[in-house]
């Protein structure tokens, strides 16, 4: 008998604060720091909130990229994948209330696999309908410009 699998799971972190700046963030086994860097008053040992957001993205599309070439038997080899977004920072200097503080992200993924372009842009069109981290800045108004590319 097949089992069926949990459409929804309850995805769980915990953080302690000890500044106004840092964050240890806790899941799992594991722990990240958040902070801000040192001229905004932070202590430098993590990545900003806005700079973990837009890794997020980068490794959802590394994670889920692969998972949808393989579904589509297409070698992508290894990827490698950068992001340059536009941010509205007038939200978080308390500036201005901000609807898409992420305007645009400009992400580019090369692969060094065997994939012609035709097929990394079906892998890219798949990753568009399946990455959480793209769905989630999309859906607030962000506009993400793809590039996916070949490195021969």
């Amino acid at each position: 008998m097949a089992m069926k699998m949990k459409t929804t799971v309850l995805l769980r972190a915990e953080a302690d604060c000890p500044s106004h700046s840092l964050a240890e963030v806790a899941t799992r086994d594991l722990v990240q720091m958040i902070d801000e860097p040192i001229e905004r008053g932070g202590t430098n040992k993590g990545f900003t909130p806005t700079d973990t957001a837009l890794s997020a993205l980068i490794g959802c599309t590394n994670v889920i990229g692969h998972k949808c070439a393989q579904k589509l038997g297409i070698d992508i080899g290894h990827l490698k994948v950068s992001a340059k977004c536009k941010f509205d920072r007038r939200g978080v200097t308390l500036s201005e209330e901000i609807d898409v503080p992420f305007e645009q992200i400009d992400l580019t993924v090369v692969s060094d696999g065997a994939a012609t372009q035709e097929q990394l842009n079906e892998v890219a069109a798949e990753v568009a309908k399946y990455c959480p981290l793209s769905k989630l800045f999309r859906q607030s108004g962000t506009v993400i410009n793809e590039d996916w590319k070949s490195t021969h």
